[in-house]
């Protein structure tokens, strides 16, 4: 019986509503997954039951974004600069930028790049300047988050690491810090409150950061207003370093990961949604991985989690969440951030507590590999060159050919 009804139609609880989930997979001759981990996620967990009984009918369609606008369109000048160098055939078959592979160590191939993604950089520093008045360093990493704002996409747990980098920039001032530009970009839902509230401590942090001539120009911290299409086409060429650390285990794939590293980015990210592929199409040395994976965060939630033990085995966390949730940065309402911080204290679902230390060193490895020049181009170009997989138009054809049998 229960067996039953676990597959049933019908909540076979409380007021017998129609499982609409339910419904979609028995009515579909196919059932797709946007990403591995979500597929096979999908097959543990919200249709295990389904897939025991139809166990053909999930298969994985991993997104993909389409190069003609998030290369071609938004980013002219690196497109002309992959064309001199490896021919046309990547404007109709994206794949085909695996031929840059042969050029990621090539001194002079590698300083075209940077000159094209230093444009970029200023373009949008000037963008940034004429809009919000804000004047950047191009020559500094740029650091962008730019995606919906959501707990789970953890834009909460790069603000804390920014709240701790600033901390250490001021104790540390010996330090030979590495120039910083935090951007972050994106919309909440207007219901949404934690959402409204990670926004609003953006840009608090950002005008603390911002007047505090101690940090002079090592950190610079924007949250760009209006997130669309149009922004994002100036914001994925400029990036520098690609923000894609979701709690494993609850992004589905994700597509801004794609645009950043089709555009020369580095990514620091989680085993998470297409992360997960990412890795495995540009390699291990070409991009930095921290944090629980899904399993493990699955394996706390499960095991009786104590986040306060965390937090006060980290001093930067500890620190980072005190000023956040004191007031620091909200003087005018002390108590702004206090419920949004005591969340972390009490349960810490999304695990930015538990991961937080991780990330940490995760950036300050990303620092050391900033000031390797010739490194971190190469592994540019070797992100470039090895994204090719994940443009729409293989994932369009994959459609066409296993589930809607036109090819």
């Amino acid at each position: 019986d229960a067996e039953i009804a676990a597959i049933s139609l019908i909540d076979e609880n409380g007021e017998r509503r129609v499982r609409m989930a339910n419904l979609a997979f028995v009515g579909a001759h196919s059932v797709n997954g946007v990403a591995a981990l979500h597929t096979e996620l999908m097959k543990k967990t919200v249709f295990a039951d389904l897939h025991k009984l139809y166990p053909d009918r999930i298969n994985n369609k991993t997104n993909g974004v389409t190069p003609r606008r998030w290369l071609q369109q938004c980013n002219p000048g690196l497109t002309q600069v992959i064309r001199d160098a490896i021919g046309d055939a990547f404007l109709d078959d994206a794949e085909k930028l695996a031929d840059l592979n042969a050029h990621a160590a090539d001194r002079q191939f590698g300083e075209r790049v940077w000159a094209v993604k230093r444009a970029n950089k200023v373009a949008l520093s000037d963008y940034i300047k004429k809009t919000m008045g804000l004047r950047l360093d191009p020559d500094a990493l740029f650091d962008v988050q730019i995606k919906r704002i959501h707990e789970y996409k953890r834009q909460l747990l790069n603000l804390i690491e920014t709240v701790a980098l600033y901390d250490q920039i001021r104790s540390h001032p010996e330090r030979d810090w590495v120039p910083r530009v935090k951007i972050f970009a994106g919309k909440a839902a207007p219901s949404y409150h934690n959402a409204k509230l990670v926004i609003k401590l953006a840009n608090d942090i950002a005008r603390r950061v911002n007047a505090d001539p101690s940090v002079g120009g090592l950190l610079k911290v924007v949250f760009i207003p209006n997130y669309n299409v149009s922004l994002g086409e100036r914001i994925f060429p400029a990036a520098d370093l690609s923000e894609q650390i979701s709690t494993a285990g609850m992004e589905a794939s994700g597509t801004g990961n794609m645009k950043f590293a089709l555009n020369g980015a580095l990514t620091v990210g989680t085993l998470d949604g297409a992360n997960v592929e990412i890795k495995d199409h540009v390699g291990d040395d070409n991009i930095v991985i921290f944090g629980l994976t899904a399993d493990e965060v699955a394996a706390k939630r499960a095991g009786g989690y104590n986040p306060r033990e965390v937090i006060e085995g980290s001093r930067e966390l500890s620190q980072a969440l005190t000023a956040i949730a004191s007031g620091v940065f909200s003087p005018d309402e002390p108590d702004r951030y206090k419920d949004l911080i005591g969340g972390i204290y009490d349960h810490d679902w999304f695990m930015c507590a538990a991961d937080f230390d991780s990330y940490v060193a995760a950036q300050r490895s990303i620092d050391a590999r900033w000031e390797d020049v010739a490194g971190w181009r190469a592994a540019t170009i070797r992100n470039i060159a090895n994204v090719g997989w994940f443009s729409s138009d293989r994932t369009i054809s994959e459609y066409a050919k296993d589930i809607w049998k036109v090819l």
